[in-house]
């Protein structure tokens, strides 16, 4: 028995061309799941072959776990039970007792070399997978071995790979034998067919393809430092000289144009930008959004968006078919991008000033000619009236020091007043509407205004209702609602 063991090794080691210790080990897992069949199904049985004489045991074993969680009673055994055993046993350790080894002519040969034959593809498969991925082939090609369910099956070297239908360019029409190039975009290491995914409509895929056709990008004097696409009609990328010498635009469209059509040849003739990319996200936006030219553009650090004004010759061309050129800017730059027409932007600016001078009215106390100096001085809220350096709101000429005092006391008893409105009101709000994620005390004040008081009533409104109730934005009323219902799908 312990030759015929180590013959079979042999034997198998040589025609698959595997170590030793791979099929070994292959042949101790069939084994034990030849003996965990003739104890019970959900047991745990170590088999163990002595690599020189080809001799075997085989012990079943439970995994020691604390008392309450224990689930399995076949290979699991709870902390006390375990220690009355083996004293000194720990938790994760194992507990085991020897069996008589199965008789290896019972499993049948033909079966035990099936699960050992199982065992070395996967090691094969694992060590070209490696391999593979030692080389950092990111940008692979290959030719279409077959179809699956739309989804193309490519040969890479040795391993096979997929291209999923959704990774591919739309109206692409691709067919047994063509030769294609594609993205790594994951490992899956769980699936029994192809394990590497590839992907020709993610924006990685596009800056391969020019780090390919650009030897400027390898040779570092050149970045692409961002790239958006909609696959098979449009693309945007940044790029960044490093090198004053280098334009970046010419360099990657090419000597008559010739990089940048070798890559729209391979992604099926898809328009691509090439923007000019800048540090600073006002001009890289203003970058992006060409063809169009920006009038003016205002930032909103805070929220991180973009007002972007152009004229009304240009606001079609900013906005592109269907969205397309502003949705690729914003994806490109990574900010929400509002675009106006010049007369939108007056109509807003002329109502945040109303609405500015409206409050400096109401909560100062002051006439519309006073509130207009304030704003055209840049003063924007009350809590910029009280605590603005008095050296900066000396410096307004239409303001003597005393009427500068005043100001700044009328804005601190104004806050001061609403500080305290805002502790009197919270004295009836519960904790757990305090403690949620997105709430803080001014706007849970807001609601207990509207007895809102508690998590539940937060849970209870409707989206709608919150966004009147709090003035809000649906996106916030939204995640808020959210969790304020979630310890209800929880019970």
């Amino acid at each position: 028995m312990s030759r015929e063991i180590l013959l079979l090794v042999d034997a198998l080691a040589r025609e698959k061309n595997v170590a030793k210790d791979i099929v070994f080990a292959a042949l101790e897992s069939a084994l034990a799941s030849a003996t965990k069949k003739r104890i019970h199904d959900d047991a745990d049985v170590r088999v163990t072959i002595d690599r020189e004489t080809g001799d075997y045991e085989s012990y079943r074993r439970w995994r020691v776990l604390p008392d309450e969680e224990v689930t399995n009673d076949e290979a699991e055994i709870g902390l006390i039970d375990a220690r009355e055993e083996v004293g000194d046993v720990q938790v994760d350790d194992y507990v085991e007792e020897p069996l008589e080894p199965i008789d290896f002519g019972r499993i049948g040969a033909q079966a035990a070399k099936q699960v050992i034959l199982q065992k070395i593809r996967d090691a094969e498969r694992e060590q070209i997978l490696n391999d593979f991925l030692e080389r950092k082939e990111h940008l692979v090609s290959g030719s279409i071995k077959r179809m699956e369910r739309g989804n193309a099956v490519i040969e890479v070297g040795r391993m096979e790979a997929i291209l999923p239908r959704d990774q591919m360019i739309p109206r692409e029409n691709l067919r047994v034998g063509d030769r294609v190039k594609a993205f790594l975009l994951r490992i899956d290491r769980s699936a029994r067919g192809p394990q590497l995914i590839l992907s020709r409509t993610s924006p990685e895929f596009l800056v391969k393809l020019f780090d390919l056709e650009v030897p400027e990008i390898e040779d570092g004097l050149l970045e692409i430092k961002a790239c958006a696409r909609d696959p098979g009609l449009r693309a945007k990328i940044g790029v960044k000289s490093n090198d004053p010498r280098v334009d970046p635009i010419g360099t990657c469209v090419g000597l008559r144009g010739s990089r940048v059509t070798a890559v729209r040849n391979e992604i099926g003739g898809e328009n691509i930008d090439i923007v000019l990319w800048a540090a600073d996200p006002a001009q890289f936006v203003i970058a992006a959004l060409q063809p169009a030219e920006v009038t003016s553009i205002v930032v909103d650090e805070e929220a991180h968006s973009m007002d972007v004004v152009v004229d009304e010759n240009n606001l079609a061309i900013a906005i592109g078919r269907n969205g397309q050129n502003v949705k690729l800017a914003s994806e490109l730059t990574g900010w929400a991008i509002n675009l106006m027409t010049v007369e939108e932007s007056a109509q807003r600016s002329e109502q945040e000033h109303a609405d500015v001078r409206g409050l400096f009215m109401e909560k100062l106390d002051v006439d519309e000619e006073v509130a207009d100096i304030l704003i055209d001085e840049g003063f924007s809220s009350i809590e910029e009236v009280a605590y603005v350096p008095l050296a900066e709101m000396l410096e307004i000429e239409a303001f003597d020091e005393d009427t500068v005092n005043e100001l700044r006391n009328r804005a601190r008893n104004v806050l001061l007043t609403e500080a305290i409105v805002t502790e009197e009101q919270l004295e009836n709000v519960s904790e757990d509407l305090l403690s949620l994620d997105g709430m803080d005390k001014q706007l849970a004040a807001s609601l207990a205004q509207h007895d809102v008081r508690t998590r539940d009533d937060l849970a209870d409104l409707a989206v709608d209702e919150l966004v009147e109730m709090a003035g809000i934005d649906e996106e916030r009323a939204t995640a808020l609602i959210t969790v304020a219902r979630a310890h209800w799908f929880e019970q």
